[in-house]
This record gives C-alpha cells, sequence and structure tokens, in this order.
C-alpha cells in the first residue's frame, strides 16, 4: 500500500513537473512572439520620427516598452494570485 502511495505521489510530481516545462517553454514562444512585435512597431513607426543614424535611441524605446510590458504582465498576474489566494 506504501509503495501504491509512494508511486502516486511520483506521478503527481512528475506531471507537475511537465506542466511547468510546458507552461515555460509556450512562455517563451510567446515573448519571442511579443518581441518580433514590438521590434517590428519601433523600426516601421518610431524610427520614422526620428533622425537619421539613432539607431541607440530606438534600442532605448524599444527595451523601454518590453521592460513595461513586462512589468504589467507581472503586477496583473500578481494582482490575480493573491485574489485566487
Amino acid at each position: 500500500m506504501a509503495d501504491k502511495k509512494k508511486n502516486k505521489t511520483l506521478h503527481k510530481e512528475l506531471v507537475r513537473q511537465l506542466i511547468t516545462l510546458s507552461t515555460s517553454g509556450f512562455g517563451l514562444v510567446a515573448a519571442l512572439a511579443w518581441n518580433n512585435v514590438i521590434k517590428e512597431f519601433v523600426d516601421n513607426y518610431v524610427t520614422k520620427w526620428l533622425p537619421q543614424g539613432s539607431g541607440l535611441a530606438s534600442l532605448l524605446i524599444y527595451a523601454l516598452a518590453v521592460t513595461i510590458l513586462a512589468v504589467l504582465v507581472t503586477y496583473n498576474l500578481s494582482r490575480i494570485l493573491e485574489k485566487l489566494s
């Protein structure tokens, strides 16, 4: 009986780890997709308003946009977690 319980616990932990791994993998894919969207937006719309040769400025705007997006998503997910707890 103890072996069955131990085996069931092992299976639960394995499934839990697989869920964590797959969630992380899909999160990475989503982050890369958003990375491309933000980069295209900056390249197509923001750099038109900047003087020629302002690669550093467009990179800064891009980094700020990604940082703001990451902070907003993390903050909102934390609030959802608090509500659920």
